[in-house]
């Protein structure tokens, strides 16, 4: 009996703490949610108030207005566990003069943006195994997404954005999925140092999965719809001392209120040193909170500019620690 009573408590304690633990984690779109690029995941993901540097929509869909030249970056991700994460991305402005009745010395300048950017990942070598256990070979699976985003100034304070979201997810041959879905995206800046930023993301994303391919008659037709994101930002600049801080609280409608940190020291004109702090998970504190380091740097070539990014995320429960290694151009 007591042996009995004692396995029971233990099988209800892992299950509740699981329940609590992987609500979020275990949530369709998982791959979508680590970061995007070198200079992001260094920063601790704490990106959507920073408009410095190269910009990304990933982030905050209102930030394309504020990338001064046009940035193309992608980066390549070494991880455990024969995973893989990839990312490329574009991202440029565009100004637009505009004058006042009968006075054409009073100019205003209105700006608008456009990024664009795909998100890979999957797993490879899995073991494909029949009903004796004999291996019959290898899998696969590949997850992606696919964004391009729309920003527009509507001061020289106030900017906004959208982004669609196209999601594609082969997991084994015959069963596929693929969903739609919306970001939004507001910053103000206080001052010339200081931003705030407000974003609300995956809005209707889902999953929808079609098993008849698969199953025939014994498959069906599930949704499964991603958590939804609502972000508020916060970044400060000091121009003096060039070092740029960053702060982020993300809720979401799967039980996490997540806060994020990120500092960027410009030590000298040609190299950014980083730090960062993710998942901090204010509702459960045994989530894996994942600290992490880089830098970037940057060379000229005429009138291009090229740069080297580089990021180290400790990553807990795992065998090894993430390496993404970067590169961005700005022209």
């Amino acid at each position: 009996m007591k042996k009995f009573l004692g396995l029971f408590i233990l099988f209800t304690s892992v299950a509740f703490c699981q329940l609590q633990f992987s609500e979020i984690s275990s949530a369709p779109g998982a791959f979508s949610r680590m970061g995007f690029g070198a200079r992001g995941m260094g920063m601790g993901n704490a990106m959507s108030a920073v408009t410095e540097g190269n910009l990304v929509s990933y982030y905050n869909p209102a930030l394309s207005v504020f990338q001064e030249e046009p940035s193309f970056q992608t980066s390549y991700s070494i991880l455990s566990l024969d995973r893989h994460l990839n990312f490329i991305g574009f991202t440029t402005r565009f100004e637009f003069h505009s004058y006042g009745k009968n006075n054409y010395d009073n100019k205003n300048i209105s700006r608008a943006g456009v990024s664009v950017g795909l998100i890979n990942a999957g797993v490879s070598d899995i073991s494909a195994r029949d009903n004796e256990g004999v291996e019959t070979g290898t899998l696969s699976t590949s997850e992606n997404q696919i964004f391009i985003s729309l920003s527009k100034t509507f001061s020289s304070k106030f900017s906004a954005g959208l982004s669609t979201k196209f999601y594609f997810y082969n997991l084994v041959e015959g069963l596929k999925a693929s969903g739609l879905g919306l970001d939004f995206g507001v910053l103000y800046r206080l001052n010339d140092n200081l931003n705030i930023a407000g974003v609300i993301s995956d809005v209707n994303s889902k999953y929808k999965w079609d098993s008849t391919p698969l199953l025939g008659q014994n498959g069906k037709i599930t949704e499964d719809s991603f958590p939804l994101l609502k972000k508020i930002g916060i970044s400060y600049k000091n121009n003096d001392y060039r070092f740029l801080i960053a702060a982020e609280l993300e809720n979401s409608d799967a039980g996490s209120n997540i806060l994020r940190f990120g500092v960027e020291y410009n030590i000298i004109e040609e190299l950014f040193l980083r730090g960062g702090l993710d998942n901090f998970n204010l509702s459960n504190s045994d989530f894996p909170k994942r600290t992490s380091f880089g830098f970037s740097y940057f060379k000229a070539f005429g009138d291009w500019l090229i740069g080297v990014d580089y990021a180290f995320v400790i990553e807990k429960y795992s065998p090894q620690d993430r390496h993404i290694v970067g590169v961005n151009v700005r022209f």
